[in-house]
């Protein structure tokens, strides 16, 4: 089995060096870029099954990269960002990246968040160190599809029809949607998702549920600002409405 590979892209030698030192112990092979041009390079040539991407680099922003692969593959992408730039992270999950981390951050943190995305991307890990794609994704659980008048979810093939037509969501994207329809009616604070659906218990910055969500409802709703399915519980949350159909 292959070694699954893990992109880390930043200007900041002490960063990329703490980051393959941690992601190396855990087993993976770590390709290290300096910019975002010399990143274009490393996933073009080498296809990682993850990628971490500063956001502020020489050459190609992050912002670039993230919308360069993000165009040819749905795979998880973290955001490194410096304090206080919330439009930026915004921006970066607008865009199709999967989570983010402002820093300074906790190496062990960041190892956590990588695993726990590539096992909801299914990638799977063996016990002797070696790690295998989500080219033979792990076997699904025999989960009932859900079917909602013009949605429908797969959960074992994490495909998604509105009105009759695929559409395509992220890794994260998709597991909060499995989330709500597993739970129709109920209501989620942003700190329970970010529990959930990101295996992140803290109370914290909640901006990437929040973008999240707006992404989902333009890609599922009819008319994203007066949405069918997700509604916005005031001071609270969000929950999923939907009458089941056949």
């Amino acid at each position: 089995m292959a070694v699954v590979k893990v992109l880390v892209a930043d200007d900041e030698r002490d960063i990329t060096d703490v980051c393959r030192r941690y992601l190396e112990r855990e087993g993976y092979e770590v390709l290290v870029a300096n910019d975002g041009n010399e990143a274009l390079v490393q996933w073009e040539q080498h296809r990682p099954a993850l990628a971490i991407l500063d956001l502020m680099m020489p050459g190609s922003s992050g912002w670039d990269v993230c919308a360069v692969i993000r165009h040819q593959e749905d795979i998880p992408i973290i955001m490194l960002t410096a304090r206080g730039e919330e439009s930026d992270r915004i921006l970066g999950l607008t865009l199709g990246a999967d989570d983010y981390l402002t820093k300074p951050f906790s190496p062990r943190e960041l190892v956590l968040r990588v695993r726990n995305l590539l096992r909801r991307a299914n990638v799977q890990h063996s016990s002797d160190g070696q790690r295998q794609t989500g080219l033979e994704p792990v076997p699904p659980q025999q989960e009932p599809e859900k079917h909602f008048e013009g949605l429908s979810v797969v959960p074992s093939g994490r495909r998604v029809t509105v009105r009759g037509r695929e559409v395509e969501l992220t890794v994260k994207e998709f597991d909060l949607l499995h989330l709500f329809v597993r739970h129709p009616g109920q209501v989620f604070s942003r700190n329970q998702l970010l529990s959930q659906v990101w295996d992140i218990d803290f109370d914290g910055d909640t901006t990437t549920v929040t973008v999240h969500i707006r992404r989902l409802r333009e890609k599922i709703e009819a008319e994203p600002s007066s949405p069918q399915f997700l509604k916005t519980v005031w001071g609270i949350g969000y929950k999923f409405e939907g009458k089941a159909s056949g």
